[in-house]
């Protein structure tokens, strides 16, 4: 009888038991998030030209703009009277800042026709008489990749300041040669901007056609800057 109890006793016990976990040993972990990668900065193109303050060569310097004329051809015109400053980091070109003035009185066109240039230069297109001066001041600039950028700044024309984009390639620059002094950097860029934004509304096309000429102003721009003189070898 005494045995009898014990066994039940013992059945009783191993009844009570917590069971053994099993399912852990079946069941995968859950899987862990992966980490995204971050990219890295973008490295700018590297350059002997030091940074510092630059200005405009304006002997190699050029500003154009084109406007769509009748959907037949871009016609194109240029700004002679123009001067810029660049505040210049090769090492952080984020930093850089450029400003820049244009005289709308400077206004060239290829033959034009008697009368055209003053009319453009009057009060319905340019109105240089009233607004003398466009300006541009850089706000931000973002790398695009080791050698080109996206300059946004505040842009006054007509009396009206917008933003304007410019996508700008850096075409390279030295700290100076023996006939050439100073520190060169080069550039070019391309822009545009709608016209009747800034109050600029003559002769642009009704919807659906283009018998007229093009809100949308195409800018070209090619640049060279001098900076800070050629540092001297150290005597020997």
């Amino acid at each position: 009888m005494r045995r009898l109890f014990c066994a039940f006793a013992f059945a009783a016990l191993a009844a009570c038991s917590p069971a053994e976990d099993t399912k852990s040993e079946t069941e995968a972990p859950p899987p862990q998030p992966v980490a995204l990668a971050v990219p890295s900065p973008i490295a700018p193109a590297k350059t002997d030209a030091p940074a510092g303050a630059y200005t405009l060569d304006k002997t190699h310097a050029s500003l154009l703009f084109r406007v769509n004329h009748i959907g037949f051809s871009n016609y194109t015109g240029r700004f002679t009277s123009f001067d810029a400053q660049l505040t210049f980091d090769p090492a952080n070109p984020s930093v850089s800042s450029i400003t820049a003035t244009i005289d709308p009185r400077s206004l060239g066109l290829e033959n034009p026709p008697a009368g055209f240039v003053d009319e453009l230069l009057g009060a319905k297109w340019l109105n240089a008489a009233g607004f003398p001066q466009m300006t541009f001041k850089s706000t931000k600039i973002d790398l695009t990749s080791a050698n080109t950028a996206r300059i946004t700044g505040d842009f006054t024309f007509h009396g009206v300041t917008l933003p304007v984009t410019l996508d700008a390639s850096f075409n390279g620059g030295y700290a100076g040669h023996p006939f050439d002094p100073n520190a060169r950097i080069g550039f070019s860029a391309r822009g545009s901007l709608k016209r009747a934004a800034f109050g600029v509304k003559e002769g642009i096309p009704p919807p659906g056609t283009t018998m007229g000429v093009s809100d949308n102003v195409e800018i070209i721009i090619e640049t060279e800057f001098t900076g800070p003189p050629l540092a001297k070898a150290p005597e020997k």
